[in-house]
C-alpha cells in the first residue's frame, strides 16, 4: 500500500474549538493525530487550526502546524501547500477521538482500489447501531439502506479548483432546502427524500456537476463517523474508549 499524506482539520469558532475538548486527559486532536501516527501507511501530517494552541500539544508528532481560517475549504488549500507533489491526500477532522488505525488503513486500501478523484466515507446504520447502540447519528435513507457520513475523505489535490466554489456554496446552503434544490435539482432531492436515491446516482451527480469522478466508500468501522458535536457527548464517547 502506498504512503499517504494527511490533513487534519482542527479549526473552529473561537472559544468552542472541538479539537481541544478533553477526553481521558488528552485533547481530541491528540487522540486523532496519535492514531494516525501509529499507521505504517501514513507519511506526513499537517494540522490546520489555531497554531499557537496546537503547537504545544502536537508539534512533536506532526510535520506541519498551519494557522487556519474560518473556511474549511481555505484551510484545506492552505495545507495542500505542504504537499505540492502529492497525488492523493487523506483529510480527517479532529473530532473523531475513537478513530482507529484499522479504520484508517481499511479506508485507504478501499480508496486505492478506486480510479476516482474523490472518495468519501459512509457508514451503514446497522453497523453503527450494533457496535455503538447509545450513539445517535443523522442518517440519509438511500435505496441501499440508511447511511451516515464519515469524517474522513481522500482526494486528488488537482480537483481543488474545480470543487472550491461548489463546496463553499453547499456549506452556505446546507440549511436552505430551496437553495440546495436550485443547485442539485428538485428531482434529485425528491428522490433523496423518498429514499429511492442510489449511491451510484449520487456519484454520477458529482461527476455531472463538478467534472470529477467520486466514490462513496462504505466503511465497516463506525469509528470513522462518530464525531463529538458538543461537550455533553464527551461522557458517552469516553465510555467506549
Amino acid at each position: 500500500m502506498s504512503f499517504v499524506d494527511v490533513i487534519v482539520l482542527a479549526g473552529g469558532e473561537e472559544g468552542t474549538n472541538k479539537a481541544f475538548y478533553r477526553i481521558k486527559d488528552r485533547y481530541m486532536v491528540e487522540h486523532v493525530v496519535g492514531t494516525l501516527r501509529k499507521s505504517a501507511v501514513i507519511d506526513r501530517i499537517a494540522v490546520v487550526g489555531p497554531k499557537d494552541e496546537l503547537e504545544p500539544a502536537i508539534s512533536g508528532i506532526v510535520d506541519y502546524v498551519i494557522e487556519g481560517t474560518g473556511s474549511i475549504v481555505t484551510n484545506i488549500i492552505l495545507a495542500l501547500e505542504c504537499f505540492p507533489e502529492a497525488d492523493r491526500i487523506l483529510a480527517v477532522t479532529s473530532d473523531i477521538p475513537m478513530i482507529t488505525k484499522e479504520a484508517i488503513e481499511d479506508f485507504i486500501e478501499r480508496c486505492m482500489e478506486k480510479d476516482v478523484d474523490l472518495c468519501y466515507s459512509i457508514v451503514d446504520k446497522k453497523v453503527n447501531d450494533q457496535k455503538y447502540p447509545e450513539i445517535r447519528r443523522t442518517y440519509a435513507r438511500l435505496w441501499e439502506g440508511r447511511f451516515t457520513g464519515g469524517n474522513v475523505f481522500c482526494f486528488n489535490p488537482a480537483i481543488k479548483d474545480k470543487c472550491r466554489d461548489f463546496v463553499e456554496k453547499m456549506l452556505e446552503y446546507r440549511k436552505s432546502p430551496a437553495k440546495m434544490a436550485g443547485v442539485l435539482g428538485f428531482a434529485f432531492l425528491l428522490r433523496l427524500a423518498l429514499g429511492i436515491l442510489t449511491i451510484n446516482a449520487i456519484e454520477r451527480k458529482c461527476e455531472s456537476l463538478l467534472g470529477i469522478k467520486a466514490a462513496a466508500i462504505i466503511s465497516p468501522y463506525p469509528e470513522i463517523c462518530n464525531d463529538v458535536d458538543r461537550p455533553s457527548d464527551l461522557e458517552l464517547i469516553e465510555r467506549y474508549m
